[in-house]
């Protein structure tokens, strides 16, 4: 039986993706001092918050995600330590999800965990959630983002130029995605050749 047929959702090759634990939120609060992670991850200037800061916005994300949010915490397999946090917001009339991802342990950007991640959440969305199409939007200067995406299986489908302004300089947002067929014929001949690394879990 492949590891497919055994339904592993949440488990890669060096992360694993889980619920959000009471004491993440200081990990929060750290990452929210680093300009880089905020910059990568949203439009919003970037602003250090406090750790009960994540008590108040759980609240509200509670009344407001009505089953259309689906939000994990990143935990390395080696050592179960949070990295980071990925998740998928739904428009189910569609069957579309927007994804995104944020590693916030700086030692662990461009060693394979965004790419393990991401390969995760494409599988969750089409697997366990039954959608037709995965989209995201990528900051032009994150060339480093979007090669994992092309590795995963994401496709370029349009630019909105200049749509950002950070630092004096204006740069483009970069959208891309992957549908469910595309993802099918990938991960169907990852399983034909038996590598691992690419299984659908």
């Amino acid at each position: 039986m492949s590891r497919f047929e055994m339904g592993n959702l949440f488990t890669g090759e060096l992360v694993h993706l889980g619920a959000a634990k009471a004491d993440d939120k200081q990990a929060f609060a750290r990452w929210s001092n680093d300009a880089e992670y905020l910059r990568q991850l949203n439009f919003d200037p970037a602003m250090p918050r406090a750790a009960d800061h994540w008590d108040e916005k759980k609240d509200k994300d509670k009344k407001e995600e009505d089953n259309r949010e689906y939000k994990f915490g990143i935990r390395t397999l080696a050592d179960d330590k949070l990295i980071g946090l990925t998740g998928l917001w739904v428009t189910w009339n569609h069957q579309v999800a927007w994804f995104w991802i944020g590693i916030g342990e700086p030692e662990y950007r461009g060693h394979g965990y965004g790419t393990d991640t991401t390969r995760l959440i494409v599988n969750y969305a089409f697997r366990e959630l039954g959608l037709y199409r995965v989209q995201l939007g990528v900051f032009g200067y994150n060339t480093r983002a979007q090669r994992v995406y092309e590795k995963v299986g994401f496709v370029k489908e349009g630019v909105q130029r200049a749509a950002l302004y950070r630092d004096g300089q204006r740069h483009d947002l970069i959208g891309m995605g992957i549908l469910r067929p595309e993802w099918e014929t990938q991960y169907a001949t990852a399983l034909q050749n038996a590598e691992p690394a690419l299984e659908l879990r």
